[in-house]
């Protein structure tokens, strides 16, 4: 089949590192309950938050790095490739998981708190190590706050057959994306969770968001240049903006939510996020049409300082997103056994953040110590006899061959030097 994907251009899309770096530091902020900075995250202000944001970054990036790999070098080069990445998230995974527990089972041992076991689903660990450990390994097994990277596992996993239709056919993938999301709300679609219940974040619904990533890299967005720039489309997405921030505080504040009709508040609350409700997926679909309206790839304000630790969190996103997953359950431990006073909840962000970015500038160092260093350039050496010839742009070397073809004998700086100082 024709390949009618189009390929982003080279170079780095800044864009995309700046808000996976929003999105990490938004997840550890919103993973602390009772923390008053987690307000300023968009989850407060409309439908969707950072998970859709995580989710969509990590279709787009998948297509851009393994669309090229995948034409160039053929299915089964693409495929491995991306399978290696799979494995890489499955490992990270695991250490997580493991640190995880660990850490709430010795919190819940040392401070004499078994409801913290409880409240982080854990409980199984004491009943049935062994069975729960199992079925962690298998990804059904899913403490509090560790549902994100089994979706993206799961998404990775099963992207490779996808990846090579979507760049013969994009707008079939995307069309075919709809039709399984929107079977799975029909028929309740899920997989299994352990000991019991379905995935927080429905596999079968969020790949949605996945796919919607992936097509907007491959030409989605450019080939829908006329429709985003309009000026219907842009007063449409500001009032939906507006529209899904009323709905957002009416279920953040019962007496606001008491003003409006009870039909129009249960129908935006509570917020579906398991099965990615449709305006939740059209609220970040409106923020994703004027990110690219308003937010080109060149924006010189991407080159401003400021955004530098968001930029290397988004580089290294995987490190810093379970850095911030532990680090969000340290926070909450200590909010719960300190007093969780305004300055205690502002200072476990702060510092949070602080090692997460540390993180992040550490693994880029580190990365750039492993690169061979190169060499360094030896110093050009000019004869003076030779510097008219390169000052008229003419290498010397072959100046000297054309004399030789021509018959004319080669005359060295040494013949002439020896022929000034012989006697006539």
């Amino acid at each position: 089949m024709e390949i009618q994907a189009i390929l982003p251009s080279k170079g780095r899309d800044l864009r995309l590192d700046l808000f996976r770096g929003v999105a990490n530091w938004a997840i550890y902020l919103d993973h602390i309950p009772n923390n008053v900075v987690n307000w300023i995250t968009t989850r407060n202000w409309g439908f969707s938050d950072a998970a859709d944001l995580f989710v969509f970054i990590s279709g787009y990036t998948a297509s851009f790095v393994y669309a090229k790999m995948m034409l160039e070098r053929g299915f089964i080069v693409g495929g491995t490739r991306l399978t290696k990445r799979v494995w890489q998230l499955y490992v990270a995974h695991i250490v997580l998981f493991v640190i995880y527990i660990v850490a709430i089972g010795y919190v819940a041992q040392r401070f004499s708190d078994p409801e913290i076991i409880n409240e982080f689903n854990v409980a199984g660990l004491v009943a049935n190590p062994i069975e729960t450990l199992r079925q962690g390994l298998l990804l059904k097994f899913k403490p509090v706050n560790l549902d994100v990277l089994p979706l993206y596992i799961v998404l990775m996993g099963l992207f490779p057959p996808v990846l090579w239709l979507m760049l013969r056919r994009p707008d079939a993938v995307m069309i075919g994306s709809f039709v399984l999301y929107f079977a799975a709300r029909y028929f309740e679609w899920n997989l299994q969770a352990f000991p019991e219940g379905t995935w927080y974040f429905n596999p079968f619904c969020w790949q949605l968001l996945f796919v919607f990533g992936a097509w907007c890299a491959l030409g989605g967005t450019v080939r829908s240049r006329s429709i985003i720039a309009s000026r219907g489309m842009l007063w449409f997405c500001l009032a939906y903006l507006v529209f899904a921030l009323v709905m957002t505080m009416a279920g953040r504040f019962q007496d606001f939510g008491d003003l409006f009709p009870r039909w129009l508040y249960d129908a935006f609350n509570p917020n579906d996020k398991t099965n990615l409700a449709p305006y939740r997926f059209l609220h970040f679909a409106v923020i994703v049409v004027l990110v690219i309206r308003f937010v080109p790839k060149d924006w010189k304000g991407l080159e401003w300082r400021g955004f530098d630790p968001l930029i290397k969190c988004g580089q290294q996103s995987l490190a810093v997103f379970c850095v911030g997953v532990f680090l969000s359950f340290v926070a909450h431990f200590e909010l719960t056994m300190s007093s969780g006073s305004l300055m205690a909840q502002i200072l476990v962000s702060v510092i949070g953040i602080a090692l997460m970015t540390l993180v992040a500038y550490y693994i880029s160092w580190s990365k750039q110590q492993d690169k061979p260093a190169r060499p360094a350039a030896k110093p050009a050496t000019q004869a003076a006899p030779a510097a008219p010839v390169a000052a008229s742009g003419l290498e010397a070397q072959p100046a000297r061959s054309q004399l030789q073809d021509s018959g004319v004998p080669a005359v060295s700086p040494a013949m002439i030097a020896a022929a000034q100082s012989s006697p006539e």
